[in-house]
């Protein structure tokens, strides 16, 4: 595997600096050899700290604990996974002429992390056996990722939730450790290659042909692996495509144009002029990726002057609480063609997704920010909920939830 933490001739991020605004101050990466803290999206203090607010019966927690308690996953102390040999998503094409079975990877990844919080929060191991049991039946049985460009959404978007799930269940110690280690195996040999691959050459694309979320799920997928492995060079290698890759999941491109106003500076997605429910999607990787990179000590939150924040004020006023927002002419570069978008896509507009409190609590309650329309978004879909409460499809499963649990501060 190339050492991912040096720049090769051949990727995406020697290709442009694509910096929008004045001086940015990127992050360094670190040595290969620098150990990874345990930890994606939640580490042992964060749940120390909801287990004593559960134990005394304080809100905001009290209500998140209760909208985990009863989804079904939990709710039924029972789950049986169904795991595919191939896992297809983009079927009934050129390139892959069987049909989707992606549904059966949405719905096991998100029983698998919802039980590995339960059993974190409430020491049940009747939720860890069935997280295992998700998990080891994967590793064991999923060989292949298959299907259309939509594959790479797939390997983006399940790949992140399948690292974040058995990072989860790292300390669980009837996880056998020849398990553990073939699940790693598993994420880097199934998930990773195709994470890598797509954002390397995008299909063979031009560089701005896919759009920003693409790029997202996979640098999240990326990240997450390199940590449930403990492979500093995935990690480094999710880091420098965040902050100089070519293509629209470069941070910088995602958040493409800052409009100064009477409230502050409001950051215009890529996809704005796309529709809403991407430019959420968007949105919501922004605030995971921001999370992990800060678990292990890097701060994408400050980014580019808090341009997180700033983006997240922009897709709260206007999706949150319907106001009006300004539009700064995006030319969309597909390949041979330019599509001038001109105004906010109104489509989908009023998305709900649960992806407002890690934004908040961060911004607010760690750094003692303001953020009135981000304070909205949380307030109205609180308290968050996760897979299966959101729509059977797979839009609903896209981010693993439960924010209102796991966030607050």
């Amino acid at each position: 595997m190339a050492d991912c933490s040096k720049k090769g001739d051949a990727e995406p991020d020697d290709l442009a600096d694509t910096t929008l605004l004045g001086s940015v101050k990127y992050i360094d990466t670190l040595p290969p050899s620098t150990a990874l803290r345990h930890g994606t999206l939640h580490t042992e203090e964060d749940f120390a700290r909801i287990r004593a607010a559960i134990a005394g019966n304080q809100e905001p927690w009290l209500s998140g604990f209760k909208m985990l308690e009863k989804n079904p996953n939990i709710a039924n102390k029972t789950y049986s996974p169904s795991p595919v040999a191939k896992l297809i998503r983009g079927g009934n094409s050129r390139e892959e002429p069987l049909p989707d079975n992606y549904t059966s990877a949405y719905k096991d990844v998100a029983a698998a992390y919802q039980s590995a919080l339960y059993w974190r929060i409430k020491g049940d191991t009747v939720y860890a056996e069935t997280a295992v049991k998700i998990l080891n039946a994967w590793a064991s049985i999923c060989k292949q990722l298959s299907g259309g460009p939509d594959i790479n959404l797939a390997a983006g978007f399940y790949g992140y939730e399948f690292a974040v799930a058995g990072e989860l269940m790292r300390d669980y110690i009837h996880w056998k450790p020849e398990d553990f280690k073939a699940y790693q195996q598993w994420m880097v040999a199934v998930f990773y290659p195709v994470n890598h691959s797509f954002l390397k050459d995008h299909n063979g694309s031009c560089i701005y042909h896919y759009w920003a979320n693409w790029d997202l799920g996979n640098i999240s997928s990326i990240m997450a692996i390199g940590i449930l492995c403990d492979n500093r060079g995935l990690y480094n290698e999710a880091v420098n495509y965040f902050q100089h890759g070519a293509g629209n999941g470069n941070i910088r491109n995602a958040i493409n144009y800052f409009h100064k106003t009477d409230e502050g500076e409001l950051g215009q997605l890529q996809e704005s002029g796309r529709d809403q429910g991407h430019a959420t999607l968007v949105m919501a990787y922004l605030g995971t990726l921001c999370e992990m990179a800060w678990n292990q000590g890097d701060d994408f939150y400050g980014f580019n002057d808090n341009a997180v924040l700033k983006a997240s004020e922009y897709v709260a006023k206007y999706n949150v609480a319907m106001k009006p927002v300004p539009f700064h002419e995006y030319p969309y570069k597909d390949c041979d063609t330019t599509i001038v978008q001109t105004e906010i896509a109104s489509d989908s507009r009023g998305t709900v997704r649960p992806m407002w409190s890690v934004i908040y609590n961060h911004y607010v309650k760690r750094k003692g920010m303001n953020a009135p329309y981000t304070l909205l978004g949380m307030n109205t879909t609180a308290p968050e909920g996760g897979g299966g409460d959101y729509g059977p499809n797979s839009g609903g499963y896209d981010q693993l939830g439960y924010g209102t649990l796991m966030f607050s501060r």
